[in-house]
Formats: C-alpha cells, sequence, structure tokens
C-alpha cells in the first residue's frame, strides 16, 4: 500500500503538470486564432482577468475562512501588491498576447524558457544570489542560462529547411477539411513578436523576484494572488482603454471568442494555478518549471498537424489564415 501511494505521489503531479502544459498550449492556440479573426488581444487580456478576478477573490477568502492571518492591508504589502499585479499581469500579458499575435505559440514557449534564467540573472545583479563559481551546480546554472538566451535567439533568427513537407494527400486532405485553426504569423513580423516576448519573460522573471519575497513574508498565497489578480485587472483595464480606443472591439458577443475568454479566465485562475500551487508544496518550487519544456513539444506537435509542415528555427507561412468564427 506505501508503495502504490509512493508512485501515485510521483506519477500524479506529473501527469497534472503535462496535462496543464498541454491545456495552456491549447487555449494559446485558440488565443491566437481569435486575435488573427480580429479580437484585440488588450481586450482579451482584459475580460480574461476580469473573469479570473470575479472568481479568485471569493475563492480566496473562503480558503482562508477558518483561519486566524496578519493583515493583508499594510502599506509595504499594497506596494508589493502593485507592482505584482503591474508585472506579472499588466505588462507581462499584454506583452505576451501582442507578441503571439506577430509570432506563434512556438516561439511563445521558446521565449517562455527564458523566465528561468533571467530571474536567476536578477537574483544575481543586486547580489541576492552569490553563486560560487568553483560549484558544479553554480557552473550547471550558468551553463543552462546562456544556452537557454541562446536558444531563444537561434529560434528567431535562424531560418532553416523543412523537416517535414506537405505530401500530396496531406495537402488534398488539407483542402477538403476546412481550417479552424491559426497557427502562424507573417514572417516579417516576428523579429518584433520575439522582441516583445522576450521582454514579457523579463516581466515574469521581475514578478518572480518580488513573488518570492512576498511570500516570505505574507504566506497567505491565495489573498494575496487574489489582490495583485485585482490589481493588475485594474491596471490592465486603464491600459487597454488608452491602447484600444475602438469601443465596436469591446463588444462580446455570444460565439467561440466569448467561450475562449471564459475558459482562459476559469482555466488560468482556479484550474491551473491551483495545481500549480499543489505540485509546489508537494515536490517543491523547482518542480513546476520543469514543465515547461513541454510547452514546446504540444506546439510543435499542434504546429505539424494543423499545418503540416515543419522548419528548424524561424517557420514560414504555409498558408493562408482561417478566421476564429
Amino acid at each position: 500500500m506505501g508503495v502504490l501511494r509512493e508512485k501515485m505521489g510521483e506519477v500524479v503531479p506529473f501527469t497534472l503538470m503535462v496535462i496543464m502544459e498541454g491545456c495552456t498550449i491549447g487555449l494559446t492556440i485558440l488565443a491566437k486564432t481569435a486575435i488573427t479573426g480580429g479580437m484585440s488581444p488588450f481586450v482579451f487580456v482584459v475580460y480574461t482577468n476580469v473573469i479570473g478576478s470575479l472568481l479568485l477573490l471569493p475563492f480566496s477568502f473562503i480558503f482562508h475562512r477558518e483561519r486566524t492571518e496578519q493583515s493583508l492591508l499594510t502599506f509595504p504589502l499594497l506596494v508589493r501588491i502593485f507592482f505584482l499585479g503591474l508585472t506579472g499581469i499588466a505588462v507581462s500579458q499584454n506583452l505576451a498576447f501582442v507578441g503571439l499575435s506577430y509570432s506563434s505559440p512556438i516561439v511563445v514557449c521558446a521565449m517562455g524558457l527564458l523566465t528561468p534564467s533571467l530571474s536567476f540573472l536578477l537574483s544575481i545583479i543586486p547580489r541576492r544570489t552569490r553563486p560560487n563559481w568553483r560549484s558544479s551546480s553554480s557552473q550547471a546554472e550558468v551553463t543552462g542560462t546562456l544556452i537557454s538566451i541562446m536558444g531563444a535567439v537561434v529560434v528567431e533568427l535562424y531560418k532553416g529547411p523543412f523537416i517535414r513537407k506537405s505530401s500530396y494527400f496531406y495537402a488534398h486532405q488539407l483542402k477538403v477539411i476546412p481550417k479552424r485553426l491559426v497557427f502562424y504569423s507573417a514572417p516579417d513580423n516576428w523579429i518584433l513578436g520575439a522582441i516583445l516576448l522576450a521582454a514579457a519573460s523579463l516581466s515574469v522573471a521581475i514578478w518572480n523576484v518580488i513573488q518570492l519575497g512576498t511570500v516570505k513574508q505574507y504566506p497567505q498565497v491565495m489573498k494575496v494572488a487574489s489582490f495583485y489578480s485585482l490589481a493588475g485587472t485594474i491596471q490592465c483595464l486603464v491600459f487597454s482603454l488608452i491602447m484600444e480606443r475602438d469601443l465596436n472591439a469591446w463588444k462580446l458577443k455570444l460565439n467561440l471568442e466569448l467561450l475562449l475568454i471564459v475558459v482562459t479566465g476559469v482555466f488560468g485562475s482556479i484550474i491551473r494555478s491551483n495545481v500549480h500551487l499543489a505540485c509546489s508544496r508537494m515536490k517543491g518550487p523547482f518542480y513546476v518549471p520543469m514543465f515547461k519544456p513541454f510547452g514546446i513539444v504540444f506546439a510543435t506537435f499542434f504546429g505539424v498537424t494543423f499545418t503540416n509542415s515543419l522548419h528548424y528555427g524561424r517557420f514560414q507561412l504555409p498558408g493562408p489564415p482561417i478566421s476564429f468564427k
């Protein structure tokens, strides 16, 4: 019985994390499709975070309802909550989804791998962390950081040959079966998209540094998350109203775009956040980031499945985009 429980303790978190990465990439592709079809990325970020905040705020109080804890309404924490919302939601998500509109989910995954490396650099620069350069673990961290940065550059700048070309049979099938998903953008905009995504990764890395210090001082994780989610949503609303002044873009219709917004808000605020929190508590703080490379695997699989072609490095647009209606 003990052996079975131990095996389940390994299999269940692993399976859940792989599923979370697959669902995240699936929603990213759907978001790419919706944005290509005309939905504003700024509007998408606002509405998904509004739904997330409305769900997360009452959920956090229910989760902590029987606990006696320190007050959260202190000025130092409010400052931290402001910057957590700014870096973790307002800046990072807007940059990420605008970058997604110029690139593809694979580039999103590749640039997302920069976050741990940038977090490591941010911990060294202010001397929060002093690596022992003679230690093999420190050398591995530095080497991994350099490889991640070089890999992100190669993914964006190197345009290689086809790994798999479309056959006549598959080309015929693609003409018969209507396309519903958009995976690529025009290659001319990819460098701009990668720059925006790299900036989003830097913002998330700054959020990681602030968040680690905040959790140490205020262990009420769910309440802190709900408050900074609310703060980030308000900041997103102000920023998006400046960037997106077309009132028609803010009108929602009963279509798949509305369903995508609701599913993304529920998944991001309740399901994924709680799975990540549970896995981090069970396996440690470095367990969740270990599964980021699975995102590239899923994105590559979906890309081959829906476009039937694959390149080394930067991708080409194999066909006209189909709107998400």
